[in-house]
């Protein structure tokens, strides 16, 4: 059974930065398309950025040049770096498989506030 643990949200100034991680158990880390999403004002998930098996990464628009996704194989965790956080930032941040396969874990609060 994959279990998705998320962590490192928190609350965070405008223009602050934040760390978040996620370690996925229960499937082999380095063959899956992985990737970060995010439930915002009680919207539905939106994907925030992807991390592909192969080194591939994309961005949501939005946060393409603030975001960083990674993955650490050894330690079966991806990892999101972002900076220069804004308002609308704020949010449940979740990791699962790019096309959301797994059942999602309970996710990570950032907050960012004015």
């Amino acid at each position: 059974q994959v279990q998705l643990v998320e962590s490192g949200g928190g609350l965070v100034q405008t223009g602050g930065s934040a760390i978040l991680s996620c370690v996925i158990t229960g499937t082999p880390f380095r063959a899956n398309d992985l990737g970060w999403f995010r439930q915002t004002s009680g919207d539905q998930r939106e994907y925030v950025a992807f991390a592909h098996s192969n080194g591939e990464r994309r961005y949501r628009e939005s946060v393409e040049g603030r975001f960083t996704v990674l993955r650490d194989p050894d330690k079966s965790t991806l990892w999101l770096l972002m900076n220069n956080l804004t308002t609308e930032d704020t949010g449940i941040y979740y990791c699962n498989s790019k096309i959301r396969f797994w059942p999602f874990g309970q996710g990570t609060q950032v907050t960012v506030s004015s």
